[in-house]
């Protein structure tokens, strides 16, 4: 099938699905090198103080890099599907951007505005902050490009 123009080219969300994978990996190397688990494991366990049910848990460093890295393989070897425009990855694809959406404002707003626990303290920048904006940004791309992908599947 020959497109005259680009314009005329289906559109999937692969780019914005491999830009928002790409700022996951960016995140957690933010994460790494600021000791985000110094403030990570401390608010959890004052969460869990005030609310025994809090299902989070706490790690060591070893366990959480290894399984952040293997979350973001995962997340670069379905690349290909959101590519293709894959339907079956739809859901997830809004469900990834979601998280990232929320972690990269959670990060900010933990930035703004400190932490809610006294016990607990928030080193200012927050660990993960600076590559925060690149989640945020990513995970709206992924966003706006899934939902254009819907719109010319029906015109498609």
């Amino acid at each position: 099938m020959a497109y005259t123009s680009e314009s005329a080219r289906p559109r999937d969300f692969g780019l914005a699905w491999l830009l928002l994978c790409l700022a996951f990996l960016a995140h957690v190397i933010d994460e790494a090198w600021s000791n985000f688990l110094s403030v990570y494991n401390p608010a959890v366990l004052a969460l869990r103080l005030r609310n025994p049910w809090f299902p989070m848990p706490v790690f060591e460093f070893r366990e959480w890099l290894i399984g952040l890295i293997a979350v973001n393989l995962f997340f670069l070897a379905l690349t290909p599907f959101a590519l293709r425009n894959s339907r079956w990855l739809r859901p997830l694809a809004y469900f990834f951007a979601a998280i990232h959406f929320l972690n990269g404002i959670g990060h900010t707003l933990g930035t703004m505005f400190g932490s809610p626990f006294p016990e607990v303290h928030f080193p200012h920048p927050v660990p993960g902050f600076y590559s925060s904006p690149l989640l945020i940004a990513a995970s709206m791309y992924l966003f706006i490009s899934l939902r254009r992908s819907t719109l010319s599947r029906k015109t498609t």
